[in-house]
């Protein structure tokens, strides 16, 4: 018996710490019980929410407080409770929003009411950004989806890992925000209960992001200084809240498709800031519905209190969906004392009698405008967006590092899993649903099976893992020595050429790491140093012959030392402009091999390093001997009568011949990469590039003739830049300069020239911005001066792209020119048209080359989408 009333002993004890509250449910008189509707405690500044049976129960202190009920499109209601030891049950019915019309006509030559509304409230937008010195807030986060289908071949995998169809997949984090102006946020996960091992409870960009800068989660937001580019607007009519008057306006996107949103948002009159918003945005075909309803905290600023985001689409096969709810609460503020509560803002464009008649007075009086706003006075959208830049220069121009745009720091409190079930019944805005529950409770199931799996598998894992197997030399394996080393052998791999015939690639490498964590910032990524050893191991059929080099890497977050020494094949273009796969695909299936190559005895020396993120400084040496290689092998998959394979000598317009007799080379390099304009993210006290920046290069090769034995005598000088350029709404140009002059050639080889990246197969592999589509690959090397360009132009909408289900599936396309100049070049130029984001891989292009305006050829190339980032290397 008294083992049973314990647990009613704590339950008691529990309630009489937590106190009463209240709870009940949210309805309206046409649509039944409202999910998600959001409920504000005016005493405590904090939000809640009800859940998808418009349940809530919030814990309340005794007391008396003034409840406030909102859902989107519908009256707001306020209640005073007074609260004691009990919870008090408040049921509410909501009334759809009566919706009154301003007293204006739109006709076909006025403009819609809803302009002059967006122009006042984008104006003012930079304001709200800069109006809170700081706030603090509690925010409760539930997330939960489910896989609602997959492809039938990987229904055994993921049964296997407990993934089903009906499995409900939910997690719940509490978080403390703190943000100081102008740019550090702060977040500090205090709680976090979730299911399937997923620790990552960091929020959506869309919760803790803000509506009022420029873009959200890359997004442009409808109040951007560049919205009216992506948006028309549409007035719907206006509503009353409390004292308060709400405009709601339709947002349509000028071109639907990625990163634009369309929905309504809600503008209060006077105050020119967000009341609430339902927007609807896509990125790769995967849809983000997002909520919020805004509150006046203690009278002086609007601020989220809750949001919701629904997730889902369809990628590869595998649907799913997702949704998550957030509640903001215990809401600190600072208001910015350089800046007024109150302002009137006049829309130049509509208001015009007005506008000039405000400026003519304050010109009279020649009062400045910071003074007329510090005083409250009117003000126009345009000077209030005058201000408002001019007020964030100068406070940029007074931090500590100007060219941070933000600073973020992200921590999880030791106890963050550790919460008991009583902490998150107290902490819930509304109790878990039946199907939350069942969620969690088969998380817990599979959990234990997984353990005793696990506890029962120990010896077999152990044994299986603590050393070598025979099979590890054929399928690769990993080893790990200790907590910072490991040592793998890779899994081998191979192709084929004209030169090796067929040919086998063995690698192995060590890995050693050094952690060094900063103990004054626990948060602050440790430092990490990495040293790899490496062997590569070549064998060639054709000839019987096996080759090696070493390599020796040692990295850290700044720098970069590299040495390679033995004996090893490269093409005659160090930057390879054909992957060997590609190249044994065309050769054993098309019967022509692109790829040339030499032998070469090596040992080079590289070192890189980044200052203050903005330069790069670069070095390389490298002593080689040289052997020309022949081709031993004519075997195809094609008719012999249509092989067409080349001897293994490249073909060059400046030279009869490249063949060349073994050599000597000692050369040197230095080069310098510079991002002047680079801004910056601070995350956990590390920085990461955050804005376009043109990149400025400059690289100096020298070939040191007569020392140790060396044979070449060259000086090369090259200049780069490198610019990504968005266009607004109209799409991104992205362009890649290059010039350069050898100063000096009294002697050199063909893999000494300055060789460009061509293509004659295909497949392209390299990148898109700064390689060619249908140049041959060594035709126009060059020992002479030297220009190429590759600019590329990725319309928003073009042809294909004005189809919106087309953009909504990712479908981008692009224009491109690509031209070099040499001595024997004659004007080379490709004009080309690319389709992007096919089945979101790949993309299609179609190129036609020039030579003095002269028709040359054309071809179809493959390549991977543009948005997909992929390093092709062997």
């Amino acid at each position: 018996m008294k083992i049973f009333l314990l647990p009613l002993f704590i339950f008691g004890f529990v309630c009489s710490l937590f106190g009463g509250g209240i709870k009940g449910y949210v309805k309206s008189t046409d649509a039944g019980v409202l999910p998600y509707a959001s409920i504000y405690v005016k005493q405590t500044e904090s939000g809640a929410s009800t859940d998808q049976q418009g349940y809530y129960e919030i814990t309340l202190s005794p007391g008396r407080y003034i409840i406030i009920y909102r859902f989107l499109g519908y009256e707001s209601a306020e209640r005073v409770i007074d609260v004691a030891a009990d919870f008090v049950e408040v049921n509410v019915t909501l009334k759809p929003q009566t919706i009154m019309l301003q007293a204006v006509t739109v006709k076909a030559s006025k403009e819609d009411p809803a302009y002059t509304i967006m122009r006042k409230a984008i104006a003012k937008a930079k304001f709200h950004t800069q109006q809170l010195d700081e706030y603090s807030f509690v925010a409760y986060i539930k997330g939960k989806g489910k896989l609602k289908d997959y492809p039938w071949l990987a229904k055994k995998a993921l049964e296997k890992e407990g993934i089903t169809k009906d499995r409900l997949f939910i997690s719940e984090s509490v978080s403390k925000i703190n943000y100081t102006r102008p740019n550090k946020f702060e977040e500090k996960v205090i709680a976090v209960y979730t299911t399937g091992g997923n620790k990552n409870v960091s929020p959506n960009n869309y919760f803790f992001g803000s509506f009022y800068n420029p873009e959200i989660a890359e997004t442009v937001s409808p109040l951007s200084p560049r919205a009216f580019s992506y948006y028309k607007y549409e007035y719907l009519g206006t509503f009353k809240d409390g004292k308060y008057e709400i405009s709601k306006i339709k947002v349509i996107p000028r071109s639907k498709g990625d990163n634009v949103f369309e929905g309504t948002i809600s503008i209060v009159e006077e105050w020119w800031s967000i009341h609430s918003l339902d927007l609807l945005a896509t990125k790769l075909g995967i849809r983000f519905q997002v909520k919020q309803i805004y509150n006046p905290i203690e009278d002086k600023v609007w601020m989220p209190v809750s949001q919701q985001a629904v997730v889902g689409g369809k990628v590869f096969g595998f649907e799913f969906e997702g949704s998550y709810s957030a509640t903001m609460k215990s809401y600190q503020i600072k208001l910015n004392p350089a800046l007024p509560v109150e302002m009137q803002v006049i829309d130049e464009k509509l208001e015009k009698e007005e506008a000039k008649k405000i400026k003519k007075e304050f010109s009279q009086k020649n009062q400045q405008l910071k003074q007329r706003v510090e005083n409250g006075k009117e003000i126009t959208n345009k000077e209030l967006r005058q201000l408002a830049k001019a007020y964030e220069k100068a406070e940029q121009k007074q931090q500590k590092e100007p060219d941070v745009i933000s600073e973020s720091k992200y921590s999880v409190d030791t106890a963050a899993y550790k919460k008991d079930s009583l902490f998150w019944v107290s902490i819930r805005p509304a109790p878990l649903d039946k199907e939350e529950t069942r969620g969690y409770k088969k998380t817990d199931s599979i959990s234990e099976v997984q353990r005793k799996r696990d506890e029962g598998d120990t010896l077999k894992s152990k044994r299986k893992h603590k050393g070598f197997s025979p099979f590890d030399v054929l399928t690769g394996n990993s080893y790990s020595l200790n907590k910072t080393s490991n040592f793998e052998i890779r899994t081998p791999f191979g192709g084929f050429n004209t030169v090796e015939g067929v040919y086998a690639i063995y690698q192995m490498s060590y890995f050693k790491r050094w952690v060094k964590k900063d103990t004054a910032n626990k948060e602050r990524r440790p430092e990490t140093r990495r040293l790899e050893l490496r062997p590569v191991f070549r064998y060639s059929f054709a000839r019987q012959k096996l080759i090696s080099y070493g390599r020796l890497d040692y990295r850290t977050r700044t720098a970069r030392f590299t040495v390679n020494g033995g004996t090893y094949i490269s093409q005659y273009n160090n930057d390879q402009p054909i992957h060997p796969f590609v190249n044994t695909l065309t050769t054993l299936f098309q019967g022509q091999n692109w790829m040339k190559i030499y032998e070469r005895d090596f040992v080079d020396v590289s070192f890189r390093q980044s200052l203050k993120n903005k330069f790069t400084f670069s070095t390389s040496w490298s002593l080689a001997k040289r052997y020309e290689l022949f081709n031993n092998n004519n075997y195809s998959f094609t008719d012999k009568s249509k092989t067409r394979y080349t001897p293994n000598a490249p073909v060059n317009a400046e030279l009869p011949t490249t063949s060349f007799a073994n050599n000597t080379a000692f050369t040197g390099a230095i080069g310098i990469e510079a991002r002047p304009w680079q801004k910056f993210r601070i995350r956990n006290g590390y920085k990461y590039r955050a804005s376009l920046s043109p990149l400025l290069s400059l690289n100096y090769k020298k070939g040191i003739a007569s020392v140790l034995g060396s044979d070449v005598d060259y000086d090369l000088l090259e200049v780069g830049l490198r610019q990504q350029i968005r266009m607004g709404i109209r799409g991104v140009l992205d362009m890649n300069l290059k010039a350069g002059k050898f100063l000096n050639a009294n002697k050199l080889f063909f893999m000494d020239y300055k060789h460009f990246m061509g293509n004659q197969t295909p497949l392209i592999t390299t990148d898109e911005v700064g390689s060619f589509r249908l140049l041959p690959y060594y035709q126009y090397s060059t020992r002479d001066e030297y220009f190429s360009a590759n600019i590329h132009y990725h319309f928003r909408k073009f042809l294909i792209s004005r189809i919106p289900k087309a953009r909504m599936l990712g479908v981008t396309e692009n224009f491109f020119v690509n031209y070099l100049s040499t001595p024997t070049s004659k004007n080379y130029t490709e004009i080309g048209y690319a389709i992007n984001g096919l089945a979101r891989l790949f993309r299609l292009e179609f190129a036609t080359s020039f030579q003095n305006g002269n028709y040359v050829a054309n071809g179809f190339r493959l390549g991977i989408s543009t948005n997909l980032s992929v390093t092709f290397s062997d």
